[in-house]
């Protein structure tokens, strides 16, 4: 009976898995189908073209994919400090108490809010913020623009990265812990030598889980980038992402090398997530302590 049950389990992953890459695969074969106007129409001029112009039908993608790579970045660099920070101290210096229920409860709110609500704080707040300091910098004062867009977007993945690290780090054996302390090691020198080393290979899983979130944004990043279709000379800059490109054409597109074009740029999208998450599965096992 318990031979037949595990069978049965085995199965069943098996047809999850397999659903799964099936899944990928007719996403990939409906993009690429969608993009062959484009593709045939403009080759590898597509990726290198600094030129997005629907009017004239010169459509180039490197602009969007500048502006979606500093985003990402900018914002993970922001945002790593915090996330790590919160992880450690909700899991090493504050296991339990009202501090540790409070900033509990308040990363789980922040995971759940909507990206339009950042989008509107960001306008309303974060925009005149920056126009501030811009102007004191003696630089236009957009407000809106690369920095504007990565500021956001970290203040929407540190409850990703924060929440899994936090679960990883929870997970480092209480023994080595202990032993570490027991040697006159300080708390921060257990979290140097011992739990980090210990659980690092988690806590990237959680860093490339916020990258992706910030790498495929739309809404918010779309109401704060600016929008301009220019290569940025800065992080000042106004721009635009891969994602939000399409999110302000695609109900616009009436002609069809526009609409395949735009269709082309989520298929670069999804083939770049997809880079992104095999680079770091193999990082994550690369470095797993054994």
């Amino acid at each position: 009976m318990e031979m037949r049950q595990d069978r049965t389990f085995k199965i069943m992953l098996w047809l999850g898995g397999i659903s799964f890459f099936l899944l990928l695969l007719l996403i990939f074969i409906l993009l690429f189908k969608e993009s062959l106007y484009s593709i045939n129409a403009f080759g590898i001029k597509f990726i290198t073209g600094k030129v997005w112009d629907p009017v004239n039908e010169k459509f180039g993608l490197f602009p969007f994919f500048v502006g979606t790579i500093l985003t990402s970045f900018i914002s993970l660099f922001i945002s790593l400090p915090f996330s790590l920070s919160l992880a450690l101290l909700l899991s090493v210096y504050y296991k339990e108490g009202f501090i540790n229920k409070v900033l509990s409860t308040t990363t789980e709110l922040l995971a759940g809010i909507p990206s339009v609500i950042y989008g509107f704080w960001g306008l309303f707040f974060l925009v005149p913020l920056i126009r501030k300091v811009e102007i004191k910098l003696r630089i236009p004062p957009y407000g809106v623009g690369i920095l504007t867009a990565s500021l956001i977007l970290a203040i929407m993945i540190i409850p990703y990265i924060s929440s899994i690290s936090k679960e990883v780090i929870k997970m480092v054996p209480q023994d080595l812990i202990e032993a570490g302390l027991s040697l006159g090691s300080t708390t921060w020198e257990v979290v140097k030598k011992v739990i980090l080393p210990y659980c690092r290979s988690g806590i990237f899983a959680g860093i490339l889980l916020g990258f992706g979130r910030a790498f495929g944004e739309t809404m918010a990043v779309t109401m704060v980038i600016g929008n301009s279709n220019f290569v940025p000379e800065n992080i000042f800059s106004p721009a635009n992402t891969m994602a939000s490109v399409i999110a302000n054409e695609f109900t616009e597109a009436t002609k069809d090398i526009h609409l395949s074009a735009l269709i082309q740029i989520g298929l670069w999208l999804f083939v770049l997530s997809v880079i992104v998450n095999l680079i770091g599965s193999f990082i994550v096992k690369r470095y797993k302590i054994r």
